[in-house]
């Protein structure tokens, strides 16, 4: 793909958008490879035996860092910002609701199934040669980890049109009632002490996050004084210490991810209000010609970053086993002062990946001339089947079943949201 910044076309389309929502996108992205890479500790003890930790969460600080670092609010705010201006763009094209989920399906469905197939091949290979369960289980479960968000993310994709509609309708009232419904099912997953109740906040707690978007979107926050913005950034902050301190919650916003949970809410009103308040200077920024490309690069890849950078993450871990001088003691000195090699390392990787499976991401969901589109039934069962294996990852975790189930199901998504030939092409 081209990042020529030159054409046109290329500047016209650029005009278009919000520069600094691409800014943050990748950002978030960025951000969550670092967290990653600094998680996965393995190395070789002085024994030469092999060490596994995770160094950062070792670490006194992380639980409070994860306040600022727990970007995932932020992400699916994002989300609802492009939900909403592309649901409104294909509105006034004539579009409805079954063209939006069918392009927002296969904007997921597409590069998720080369991980699903990855995964299918290797954890088969690994258990036909023999690899440890146990290990096998360990490396799986990691790198596997990232699915989660295809689930939530493509529930809350599919019905942002309904969501668009109620937030013009009442916007107040349906945060509210969002709210609200998280408050309560995370009320009854604490007094029952049943997890999976939790699991309602999926649309609940992602869904007010997305009305954040929403928000964001028709410029209400910009619309805000700077001091309320300030106001908007620091009061989510004692209202979630308030929560941890009772008890309902834990202080680490990691753990709080999955299911979801009220700190995320409100984390997601800091983050959006505080990017809001950042939008001038990053606007600025987003002006120069460089950091527009550089945007473009990774923000095209953006998914295929997220979905592939464990596995390369775990793989370059093991590989530098083979040679003890690259494997230092997990947080220590050594490995600390690694990381950013490592970063670079990885983050090369990843992109020489990309370059083949960006494709799957960046190609055009438009219907060929003498095509016409599948069936509303058939569009919405491949979004259930796109649902259902990255969920089925969030609550089990992966492994080779449920691996050779998402190969299986994504594959049957996309063919049904392939194009009819029209019967009088």
């Amino acid at each position: 793909m081209s990042i020529s910044l030159d054409s046109d076309v290329a500047r016209a389309a650029i005009a278009k958008r919000d520069l600094v929502v691409d800014l943050a996108r990748v950002a978030c992205v960025l951000l969550v490879v670092v967290i990653h890479l600094l998680m996965i500790g393995v190395g070789i003890g002085p024994d030469g035996a092999i060490i596994a930790s995770r160094p950062l969460e070792a670490q006194p600080w992380f639980a409070a860092a994860t306040w600022a670092g727990q970007i995932m609010p932020l992400f699916f705010a994002l989300g609802g910002f492009t939900a909403l201006t592309a649901w409104r763009s294909l509105e006034r094209r004539g579009g409805d609701q079954v063209d939006f989920v069918r392009g927002r399906v296969l904007r997921l469905a597409r590069p998720a199934l080369p991980l699903f197939v990855f995964f299918s091949i290797a954890l088969g290979a690994a258990t036909m040669l023999g690899v440890d369960p146990t290990l096998l289980e360990i490396v799986a479960t990691g790198a596997g980890s990232p699915l989660w968000f295809i689930a939530a993310f493509v529930l809350a994709q599919v019905f942002a049109p309904t969501m668009v509609r109620l937030h013009a309708i009442a916007p107040a009232r349906t945060m509210l009632v969002l709210f609200t419904c998280a408050v309560l099912v995370d009320a009854v997953r604490v007094a029952t002490g049943i997890v999976e109740i939790g699991l309602l906040n999926l649309v609940f707690v992602w869904f007010f996050v997305q009305q954040l978007g929403f928000w964001f979107a028709d410029g209400w926050f910009r619309d805000r004084r700077r001091w309320q913005l300030i106001v908007l950034v620091v009061v989510p902050y004692p209202l979630i210490g308030g929560l941890v301190a009772a008890g309902w919650y834990s202080p680490d916003m990691l753990v709080n991810l999955n299911p979801p949970t009220v700190p995320l809410a409100l984390l997601g009103i800091a983050q959006v209000s505080l990017l809001a308040l950042l939008h001038r200077p990053l606007t600025a920024l987003m002006r120069r010609s460089w950091m527009q490309a550089a945007v473009l690069l990774v923000g095209s890849r953006a998914m295929t970053i997220y979905l592939w950078h464990l596995p390369v993450i775990i793989a370059v871990s093991g590989l530098a086993l083979l040679v003890p001088v690259l494997s230092p003691i997990p947080g220590s000195a050594a490995w600390w002062a690694t990381r950013p090699i490592v970063l670079v390392v990885v983050l090369a990787i990843v992109m020489l990946i990309a370059m083949p499976l960006s494709r799957f991401e960046t190609a055009s969901t438009a219907l060929h001339d003498g095509f016409r589109r599948p069936s509303a039934l058939a569009t919405w069962t491949a979004a259930a089947l796109t649902f259902l294996p990255a969920a089925a990852v969030m609550q089990y975790f992966l492994d080779l079943p449920i691996a050779l189930f998402g190969a299986a199901s994504l594959t049957i998504a996309q063919l049904l949201l392939r194009g009819r030939r029209a019967r009088n092409a």
